[in-house]
């Protein structure tokens, strides 16, 4: 699994352009991966909505749930669907919007410097066995792609935005995820 370089794109994945997405500032070094959860609707997994939430076309009307969100303008750089299936919003030199307000290392404005990973799942789901060895695969063509993203650089959502966000909650296993990107 490669990034190329020159358009940001991972070539395992499937393209689904987000809109929601702008240059990084100038001079600003990617050096971090935080990892998200999402599921639409809350805990129900499958379906076009995360799509349509990226692409600004989420129906509000086809769940109630839906009508809180449906004015969001949010991204991310790729999910992970629970079959590993890999899909990509925004390439990785621009900056998605994934992290909302966020600090990590005291830096303010986590997505000018970070790539987003969404996994589709919920706190305390299980998250797909999967996920996970596609999640530490598209880890290890970032740091090959961008080496300033070193290996310790690894963030939850919860862990940039604690209090305001608890994803990927306790469901998701670092350990495991730290094994797989050891080997």
């Amino acid at each position: 699994m490669l990034v190329d370089a020159s358009t940001g794109l991972l070539g395992a994945a499937r393209q689904a352009s987000s809109p929601n997405c702008d240059d990084r500032p100038p001079s600003c070094t990617v050096d971090l991966i935080i990892v998200h959860g999402i599921s639409l609707p809350p805990g129900e997994f499958g379906g076009p909505w995360i799509d349509a939430l990226f692409a600004n076309t989420l129906d509000p009307t086809a769940h109630p749930y839906f009508a809180s969100i449906a004015g969001l303008h949010v991204s991310a750089h790729l999910l992970i669907r629970r079959n590993g299936e890999l899909v990509q919003y925004v390439p990785f030199h621009r900056r998605a919007w994934h992290a909302g307000e966020s600090v990590y290392a005291d830096r303010r404005r986590c997505n000018d410097f970070s790539i987003g990973i969404e996994l589709e799942g919920a706190d305390h789901i299980p998250y797909d066995d999967r996920q996970y060895p596609a999640l530490a695969t598209s880890i290890r063509a970032l740091w090959e792609a961008y080496p300033s993203i070193h290996p310790d650089r690894l963030a939850g959502h919860a862990d940039i935005a604690p209090g305001r966000k608890t994803d990927p909650g306790p469901a998701f296993d670092w350990q495991r995820l730290r094994r797989l990107l050891a080997q």
